[in-house]
């Protein structure tokens, strides 16, 4: 496969005329420049990270900053003018798969992944190639939905990557050497990596994945220079029984057999060795208070609550931790003893809201595979309101059936991992959706050693429509202030700009912005394949870009492609 960037020159006047351009039809010219082997990269300081969000030049960790408002300050690229927005480079990886990817930049220097942990360093202005690190898999890797990665993060002169074979991986960002390598899990019993890492205070912190496989999952902090672990905290607690709860964060009835459960736990004990609890997202973390919060995964296995009996603490929550040690804060749990794999997976974001009244305080919010956006004080984790539904809602909540049983949301949402973006200022939420209606059957089956774990099956009917939607919700009333419908599940991630923009991108390869204030879109660019990735934004030069990934999705099937596509007005 070859890579190469592409500049667009000739084609300005083309690019500024149509509202909607195809990169599949356009004829351009492969750029000769070979790579060259060094990155020019600015060390990147706590004090330069604590301000991300500040930085227009910038897009220094995944969400944006530490809070992941994915909010950008850049507004040369605005409501006015996007309509002349056009490609400025095309950069082609060596893989043509599902990409995931937040690219990263730093003072004019990017660094993007690829699914199979490979990094790349790009020229940001050009989308020349700099250096490229392709991680040497070991013997086993075990998975779900992919062999996706989503990003990097930078501090000092050092590169961070997790990898799918579980491995954290500390990179030279000037060369791509590997600086120090080292083991999180065995992927042998299920543990891999696709997030990306968050480093803060000579602190890397990772989660895992594995709750389809009969893990225990959890979050760690290491040693920013050494590598060394330096505090553990499990997601799935060696009482993990709870509270007994019987109905979800809204209120609705769960159906739960409490008396079977417990007869259960009292037969086989509690069932925390097994249970799950993978952590899919980075962690926000609150500078301030020196606190991170973090959402988890689904119980294992998936669909069969006979074996693991109780809430299954800490499964489809909420959780916070002092960042210095790990210590336990607080959590609140969306869906008890979950038998829909409807998990909290896309990353929770600090903003300030309006509590039950009218009082500005601290929050923390998160968007649902359940179609709501859950708003919490950050103090206790308390849930102060949800907003209305974004997806429809039927049948909630049926227990799965060995025939099948119809219920929405399906298993992927709802919010999927995708990020949401918000704008302070409007006080509102942006969230992308999937609509597929599924059927859930259980089918109780023995730990499987490691392999894949989920207690029956999921499965979209094939007679009923799938769609999706761009949702902005006013969080501090719950309210929906504006939804635009998409023909496919939108899944990948969104960005907000101080230009009074939303881009985000769709299955079919659509890429588009939207008004923030009222969702009308203003401009659409056709990439070839599938936008399932969240867009960043920098500047350099004087000039404004966003880029994004265009490679599809293996986890909804979308077009796989091998474009990383940087766009700007000049």
């Amino acid at each position: 496969m070859n890579k190469f960037s592409i500049g667009y020159a000739a084609l300005l006047g083309f690019a500024c005329t149509l509202p909607t351009l195809s990169y599949a039809q356009q004829e351009v010219k492969q750029d000769s420049i070979g790579p060259v082997g060094q990155a020019n990269v600015t060390p990147v300081t706590q004090a330069l990270l604590n301000a991300a969000d500040k930085s227009a030049s910038n897009f220094l960790l995944t969400n944006g900053n530490y809070a992941q408002t994915r909010f950008h300050p850049a507004k040369q690229i605005n409501r006015n003018n996007v309509k002349n927005l056009h490609v400025a480079w095309i950069f082609q990886t060596d893989v043509k798969e599902s990409l995931e990817t937040s690219p990263i930049v730093v003072d004019g220097v990017m660094f993007v992944t690829t699914s199979y942990s490979h990094v790349y360093a790009l020229d940001a202005k050009s989308g020349r190639e700099l250096w490229h690190y392709n991680h040497k898999m070991g013997p086993i890797t075990t998975y779900c939905c992919g062999p996706n990665n989503r990003g990097v993060q930078v501090l000092n002169d050092t590169v961070y990557l997790a990898t799918l074979d579980s491995k954290l991986v500390a990179l030279n960002a000037k060369t791509g050497d590997v600086v120090w390598k080292t083991d999180i899990a065995d992927p042998e019993l299920g543990y891999s990596e696709t997030m990306a890492p968050t480093v803060v205070k000579d602190k890397v912190l990772i989660g895992t994945n594995g709750g389809e496989y009969g893990i225990r999952g959890f979050v760690r902090a290491y040693d920013a220079k050494t590598g060394k672990q330096l505090w553990n905290f499990d997601t799935v607690p060696e009482k993990s029984v709870g509270v007994w709860a019987t109905k979800d964060a809204t209120g609705r009835d769960m159906h739960r057999d409490i008396a079977a459960e417990k007869d259960a736990v009292a037969k086989n004990g509690d069932p925390y060795a097994k249970l799950g609890g993978g952590v899919w997202q980075n962690p926000a973390v609150d500078l301030e208070t020196n606190r991170i919060y973090f959402v988890v995964g689904n119980p294992s296995p998936d669909l069969d609550g006979a074996s693991r009996p109780g809430d299954n603490l800490y499964t489809d929550l909420l959780v916070s931790l002092d960042l210095d040690t790990g210590k336990y804060a607080c959590h609140f749990q969306y869906i008890a003893h979950d038998v829909w794999d409807l998990d909290a997976v896309s990353p929770p974001v600090l903003v300030n809201v309006a509590d039950k009244n009218g009082k500005t305080i601290p929050g923390v919010i998160h968007a649902g595979k359940t179609g709501h956006i859950y708003v919490h004080d950050r103090k206790d984790c308390s849930l102060i309101r949800f907003s209305e539904a974004m997806v429809p809602q039927e049948n909630m909540w049926v227990l799965p059936t060995k025939e099948g049983a119809r219920m929405l949301p399906g298993a992927n949402g709802g919010v999927e991992w995708s990020p949401i973006a918000t704008d302070p200022g409007q006080g509102l939420a942006y969230a992308i959706n999937l609509h597929q209606p599924m059927h859930y059957r259980v089918e109780s089956s023995p730990y499987p050693n490691g392999k894949l774990w989920l207690g029956g099956a999921f499965t979209a009917i094939p007679e009923e429509k799938q769609s999706g939607n761009i949702t902005a919700v006013n969080y501090n009333t719950g309210k929906i202030k504006w939804q635009v419908k998409t023909p496919e599940p939108m899944i990948g991630g969104i960005l907000a700009t101080a230009g009074g923009l939303v881009f985000s991108g769709e299955g079919n390869g659509k890429f588009a912005a939207y008004d923030s204030s009222n969702g009308k879109e203003l401009w659409s660019f056709r990439a070839g394949a599938g936008v399932n990735a969240p867009p960043s934004s920098y500047m350099v030069g004087g000039s404004q870009y966003i880029v994004v990934g265009a490679g599809g999705n293996t986890q909804v099937n979308f077009k796989r492609g091998n474009n990383i596509i940087a766009f700007s007005l000049d």
